[in-house]
């Protein structure tokens, strides 16, 4: 193979890896689980048994009794049962790594729970992890987790003072957008977590995640800087959406915005210490 065909091999398959591709199938099938049938003596025929017991299906989380996956709509109201019983956040991760409720932990390297201090005062909440953050099973840890970074440490915060998480635990393949169905899955334990880390300042990256947790219906650019009240459990805090650092990527003269947001956030923080 010559150094050209090489490069060119090795560009298609990190297309393919980017795009989320685990498989790689051949155009006719192959039993794997016979070996060297040919080779085999042909077993005389015998009767089938009147009846066949039922396969066992490993039951989960999400369905319990095993069988078909469960509806959307059933799975919502599993994973709202099952958030509900996490009375800690080592807990609440654990219930998490073990629902099946939610189809993306099937094609996901692994769970993306949070990073940093879950007792800060701040917590940062966006919308999904990406190949880097799949990877290293932590959030914003790519090129939009060090803008993040930059962005914290210029108003005296890093992830020692503060607690970073996703509306969705686990990577979308191909990094696309994950589906209304998806959020709503995985929106209960997001919730909970909330709740358990009971921050006094919520920070929304991105329009999915301010709409997904504060119900506004319209884009991010129209509620960018603005002060929210979000219900947590029995406590109402202070909620601040902004631009996600993955937008100021695409779009850096919008950095000079996202700076007054966060200049707010940290005269936030100075009130209430």
């Amino acid at each position: 193979m010559t150094a050209d065909r090489d490069r060119e091999v090795r560009a298609v398959l990190a297309f393919y890896q980017e795009a989320g591709v685990d498989a790689l199938l051949d155009e006719t099938p192959v039993d794997r689980l016979a070996q060297d049938v040919a080779s085999q003596p042909v077993a005389a025929p015998v009767a089938a048994p009147a009846s066949r017991p039922a396969p066992s299906v490993r039951p989960s989380i999400a369905n319990p009794l095993g069988g078909a996956p469960p509806s959307p709509e059933a799975a919502v109201m599993a994973a709202r049962e099952a958030a509900r019983a996490a009375t800690s956040l080592e807990a609440l991760r654990e219930i998490l790594s073990r629902f099946e409720g939610c189809a993306l932990r099937a094609t996901a390297t692994q769970l993306v729970f949070a990073d940093g201090n879950p007792q800060s005062r701040v917590m940062f909440v966006g919308e999904a992890p990406g190949r880097d953050e799949d990877l290293a099973g932590l959030p914003f840890v790519g090129r939009s987790g060090k803008l993040l970074d930059r962005m914290m440490t210029a108003i005296g915060l890093d992830r020692s003072c503060a607690y970073i998480a996703n509306i969705v635990p686990w990577r979308p393949p191909g990094n696309r957008t994950p589906t209304p169905q998806e959020s709503a899955i995985c929106l209960p334990f997001t919730l909970r977590q909330i709740e358990l880390a009971n921050p006094d300042i919520l920070v929304c990256l991105g329009g999915p995640a301010a709409q997904t947790l504060l119900g506004i219906k319209g884009g991010i650019t129209s509620i960018r800087g603005r002060w929210f009240r979000y219900q947590s459990g029995a406590r109402e805090i202070r909620a601040l959406a902004t631009w996600h650092p993955a937008y100021l990527l695409r779009q850096p003269l919008q950095k000079r915005l996202v700076w007054r947001d966060f200049l707010a956030l940290k005269k936030a923080l100075e009130e209430r210490s």
